[in-house]
């Protein structure tokens, strides 16, 4: 037999979807993890015809799920983001969309034992080193996908899948605002820089030339548009303490418009190099917390919000997303707790995906279990 399989759940976890695998039957080497990963994606082209993937960013993600090794997690979660064209992996952010499916998957695969009921699964994100506590329907002890919950971007109705996002601040810089200043700017415009489960940079719609409130289509197509966010993006990066983010999408990138709907503001998020169809968990935080923070670019957009804990409503392309946010603000400051989501996940396969013996062969897997 000329190539390996390698056991896999397939899922969807909010608005993407990937392989869920389980960490141990995957090389523990980068370099040849990353061409495993490339090859089951199908990356290199733009259809991913010869592998997984959907051709767009948010169907181009793996989890990989291990027995944690910290002692307040009961799963580890990796996270790889592999291009679309490019044949890269990239496993510097995390994903809140797929880590929906972490507790389903992380339950499905033996790791957690559920419970009659509701399970609470507590995951450590590898790649950002936080917390999140998930919580999980399982009636008679088994994962339920069925209910009556709907999320904008994905067509059915399913089971709830309750998230309480812990250690946010500062994911990757240790900061919630990296670049130093609630507003710097950036070539001539005034963006902000803040990490909040994300690290992201944030700018007005208006100041890059556009409504926002333009289709992910129409703004893929606008290259003037993405030249400019790109030579924001790589500087503001730098003054993050990102280094060179030439070929990480770290740090992702957001503009803001005012509400049209019953929103708090309204916005496009950007994975950077194409317009998300809907909006990334993580994003959704780091948005958030944006506009609560005084000075940043969000004040005169964003509606005010007093009272904490707080509903924060953030429409997007394909509808609206609630975040329910814990902070607090004093005299000495502004400190942001904790962040809230109801999102859905569904198991769509389970089996096996295959890759080249050359790739990874079965010596190579029973050496990583």
């Amino acid at each position: 037999m000329t190539q390996t399989a390698i056991p896999f759940l397939f899922m969807r976890g909010g608005t993407s979807r990937g392989p869920y695998f389980q960490r141990k039957d995957l090389p523990q080497d980068l370099d040849v993890l990353s061409n495993v990963l490339v090859q089951v994606v199908g990356s290199g082209n733009a259809t991913n015809i010869d592998g997984l993937g959907g051709g767009t960013a948010v169907t181009t993600k793996v989890a990989m799920l291990s027995p944690s090794t910290r002692d307040d997690a009961d799963v580890d979660y990796f996270f790889a983001q592999v291009s679309v064209e490019d044949r890269l992996v990239d496993y510097g952010p995390t994903c809140g969309n797929i880590l929906v499916g972490v507790g389903p998957a992380a339950i499905e695969m033996g790791l957690v034992k559920a419970v009659d009921g509701v399970t609470t699964v507590r995951i450590h994100s590898v790649n950002t080193s936080s917390l999140v506590e998930a919580q999980i329907q399982t009636p008679g002890g088994f994962v339920s996908y069925e209910g009556d919950v709907e999320i904008a971007g994905v067509p059915n109705a399913s089971a709830p899948v309750a998230l309480n996002f812990l250690d946010v601040v500062g994911s990757r810089t240790k900061k919630l605002l990296p670049a130093g200043a609630p507003t710097i700017t950036v070539d001539g415009t005034e963006v902000s820089c803040v990490d909040v489960a994300m690290p992201m940079v944030i700018g007005r719609a208006r100041d890059f030339g556009i409504t926002g409130y333009e289709t992910p289509a129409e703004l893929d197509a606008n290259k003037a548009l993405y030249e400019k966010i790109e030579k924001v993006r790589l500087e503001a990066g730098k003054l993050m303490g990102l280094g060179d983010v030439t070929k990480s999408v770290v740090p992702k990138f957001g503009l803001m418009s005012e509400a049209q709907n019953d929103g708090n503001f309204s916005v496009r998020y950007f994975m950077p190099w194409n317009c998300h169809p809907s909006l990334a968990v993580t994003g959704s935080q780091c948005l958030a917390a944006c506009s609560l923070i005084p000075g940043t670019i969000a004040e005169g957009i964003a509606k005010p919000v007093d009272t904490s804990p707080s509903r924060i409503r953030i429409e997007h392309p394909a509808g609206i997303m609630d975040v329910t946010v814990d902070f607090e603000r004093a005299d000495d400051g502004f400190k942001f707790n904790s962040a809230g989501l109801v999102r859905t996940a569904r198991m769509i396969a389970r089996g096996d995906v295959m890759v080249s013996k050359s790739i990874f062969s079965n010596e190579e897997a029973e050496a990583s279990s």
